[in-house]
């Protein structure tokens, strides 16, 4: 199979996986709306789909770098859907926070063992890891709206037809690692590359990470009851606003690709961050429609360095490829999730504006960490997914 159907594949898994991931936030809404939960407990529910997840992605990291786990893509699909598709089942709030932990299970073991795979189908290019990205990024875009289209329709209860992106995304991984050469690829490892990790630059650049994750998570938990107050309209004011955010992070996933090919993957992440400080106060601050436009570029300028974390976190821990893939692409993640409750718990105290503004600063941090990375060097592609001679005559 070509690298651009393989990495198309994987970017249409991808997003089948990442439904789930912004589903938990666009659920928020309408677990207020029907259950009457406070910020904090809303919140709360972020928080159990963020902290299993966190636990768990470095240990799959570390399971891919010992063996491969093809198998694992199409599982881990299933049981990411699954948790959401139960999570408005029954309306205990306990069961809630177990369906969606095993939702964040899921999309736990799912990240790690596709970006090793992605990473070799890409033949180390930025380009196509950013494309892989991408579909992570267009799965959060239709998270609110398919929540939107199937929840506002017939409540929480209807939560199960939800599982259905799963089953197409299990479909997808079945599909690409059924080709021979991705096959081959898949269930080959990751060969240890000869140059030494930089551990130092790798611990700086997963805080980097975390600070980016408390902003974007903080955002995308509370975006859609903000949108509301202040543009004092309907669920569909906040719905909206959640999906310019996630659609945002498409743009802004291809074109982190494409600059890093011109300025470098550092430089790159550099300037998103101290552009990411305007945007974030554009959006506390702001008033009027505005407002969407810097969700916008908030979430744009927020996912240019998201695929760059990667490959970067990939080539600072050359020796531990899956670790570094299930830090930078998972556990870091995740964590921005632990602090939901806290913005919960001030929302309810004072305002969701003044709890969303200590959000202003915090790519500040972000930048002071990352400003004297090293750019390292790419290892060479890995034979394994060099086409083979043979291969190349099927192609012509």
């Amino acid at each position: 199979m070509r690298r651009n159907a393989s990495i198309a594949l994987l970017s249409a898994g991808h997003a089948c996986v990442d439904v789930y991931q912004g589903s938990v936030a666009a659920l928020v809404p309408f677990f207020v709306a029907e259950r009457a939960y406070s910020y904090a407990a809303a919140s709360g529910i972020v928080l159990a789909a963020s902290l299993l997840s966190s636990v768990a992605q470095p240990a799959f990291g570390a399971l891919t770098d010992r063996w491969a786990t093809p198998w694992l893509l199409p599982l881990s699909t299933l049981l990411s859907g699954v948790g959401i598709a139960l999570s408005g089942v029954g309306g205990r709030y306990a069961l809630t926070l177990v369906s969606v932990a095993v939702s964040g299970v899921g999309v736990a073991a799912y990240h790690p063992e596709s970006a090793r795979v992605a990473r070799l189908a890409s033949r180390g290019s930025h380009s196509a890891m950013g494309w892989f990205s991408l579909g992570g990024s267009l799965g959060f875009a239709a998270a609110p709206l398919l929540v939107a289209a199937v929840v506002a329709t017939g409540g929480l209860r209807l939560t199960p037809l939800l599982v259905l992106p799963a089953l197409a995304g299990a479909a997808l991984c079945l599909l690409v690692l059924g080709t021979p050469g991705q096959r081959r690829a898949a269930t080959s490892g990751t060969p240890v590359a000869a140059a030494r990790d930089d551990r130092a630059s790798f611990v700086r650049l997963a805080l980097a990470v975390v600070f980016r994750s408390i902003v974007y998570i903080g955002l995308s938990t509370f975006i859609s009851l903000y949108a509301k107050q202040r543009m004092h309209g309907s669920t569909a004011a906040g719905t909206a606003a959640l999906f310019v955010l996630y659609l945002g992070g498409a743009v802004g996933s291809v074109l982190g690709g494409m600059l890093a090919n011109r300025w470098g993957r550092v430089t790159v992440v550099r300037w998103s961050y101290l552009i990411a400080i305007g945007a974030v106060a554009g959006v506390v601050f702001v008033p009027g429609p505005a407002l969407y436009l810097f969700v916008a570029l908030t979430s744009a300028v927020l996912y240019v360095p998201f695929s760059l974390q990667v490959t970067l976190g990939q080539d600072y821990l050359p020796s531990r490829v899956g670790t570094a893939s299930g830090i930078t692409l998972g556990l870091t993640v995740s964590v921005g999730g632990l602090v939901s409750p806290l913005i919960g718990g001030l929302a309810d105290a004072t305002s969701l504006r003044t709890a969303l503004a200590p959000l202003v600063l915090v790519p500040v941090v972000s930048w002071l960490l990352v400003r004297s990375l090293p750019e390292p060097v790419a290892p060479p592609p890995p034979a394994a997914v060099r086409p083979s001679a043979t291969d190349e005559v099927v192609r012509g």
